[in-house]
């Protein structure tokens, strides 16, 4: 096999393949690229045999041909040559090294043998639809934070996706939630997709699909089944297992009886609750927040380092219910609030049940916040 490809290219899809590719695995082949060039095409492959990633990158392809590298290694070596080069892979076959030059830079590297890098194969995909990626963008920023890290609980360690009935006609939905907190943001269902299934898709496949985005044509291809996820963006295939669980009855959680309604600026409320939890180290600690007619108070304590308090009057907040009082962890708002563009609403129901947060621009998300005691 031999090749050559333009650095910069090279570069950008090793940057996509060497995430996946599992560097600390008992399995040596797994850290791995499989580099493809045959029939005039050179691809680029990575697995940890839970997610695959395979992109076509343009090269002039000399002798046709496949060959193995370690991920990490190789893109190390290619970031850290200058911009502009040109980058010669070859390898003759058999178990001997992988040749790669770069101008007056020549390096060997040792290369696993093609038979033993595995195959994760997607099977039928029988539900296949077209999502805008910036759509598909949206729900994962707006819902991911809230994905559970709880091994034991698996089912809640991803995002579920699936179609639901709206008021205004059929949804897709991206719903995530640790049992602390929950996400649920939704857009029209694109054409293709009415039958498929409810899938949970991993925490993992969501980084690396959204890492994707950022380059994205307007357009990603998803097909689905009951066992796998598939997404196309432009030059690149990604493909996932799903989770095999059943995601909690979530509507269940969001309350339909909350009646008191606090709107703040998100940035004056953020700000705000930056600057009074900073007094605490502890990675929970609790901000109070104290609600009356158009006037809101923030403030948290700490054992160790004292207190801090700050008032948002009604100049920049507007609260309409009954006194009270309510605690929640500084982190879960901010987590919220971040996904807020302008200003965000809170409705409460009383100091121990669960408060629904929206963004007012954006009713197409719901947020859903268990208090703490403070």
């Amino acid at each position: 096999m031999k090749f050559t490809a333009d650095r910069a290219t090279l570069l950008k899809a090793l940057a996509h393949i060497q995430s996946v590719a599992e560097k600390r695995n008992t399995i040596p082949i797994l850290a791995n690229v499989l580099i493809d060039a045959n029939n005039g095409h050179l691809s680029l492959t990575a697995t940890d045999m839970e997610i695959a990633v395979v992109e076509e990158v343009p090269a002039e392809i000399h002798t046709p041909g496949a060959v193995t590298a370690p991920a990490a290694v190789l893109y190390e070596i290619v970031r850290k040559l200058p911009d502009g080069v040109e980058v010669e892979l070859s390898h003759p076959g058999g178990e001997a090294q992988l040749d790669l030059r770069a101008g007056r830079y020549t390096t060997r590297m040792n290369a696993l043998p093609v038979d033993d890098f595995p195959s994760m194969v997607a099977g039928d995909l029988p539900h296949q639809f077209k999502l805008n990626s910036g759509v598909l963008k949206s729900l994962i920023d707006r819902s991911r934070f809230a994905i559970s890290t709880e091994e034991t609980r698996y089912y809640l360690n991803g995002i579920y996706m699936h179609v639901t009935e709206g008021e205004t006609g059929g949804l897709l939905r991206a719903v995530a939630t640790d049992g602390h907190r929950l996400a649920r943001v939704e857009t029209e269902v694109p054409a293709g997709a009415s039958g498929m299934p409810g899938v949970i898709i991993p925490r993992k496949t969501i980084g690396e699909i959204r890492k994707l985005l950022d380059e994205a044509p307007d357009e990603v291809d998803v097909s689905v089944s009951d066992t796998r996820i598939q997404f196309g963006v432009g030059s690149i295939t990604l493909t996932s297992k799903l989770i095999d669980g059943t995601f909690p009855e979530y509507q269940r959680v969001i309350p339909s009886g909350n009646n008191r309604t606090l709107r703040v600026g998100k940035k004056d409320f953020s700000d705000a609750v930056g600057r009074v939890a900073a007094i605490s180290q502890e990675r929970s600690r609790p901000v109070k927040l104290v609600l009356s007619r158009d006037l809101l108070i923030l403030s948290a304590t700490s054992a160790d380092q004292g207190t801090a308090k700050e008032e948002l009057d009604d100049t920049r907040v507007t609260y309409d219910g009954d006194d009270m009082e309510i605690g929640f962890q500084a982190r879960y708002l901010n987590d919220i609030t971040d996904q807020v563009s302008k200003d965000v609403e809170f409705v409460f129901a009383d100091s121990s049940a669960p408060t629904i947060v929206r963004d007012v621009d954006s009713p197409s998300a719901l947020y859903v916040l268990m208090p703490m005691r403070v």
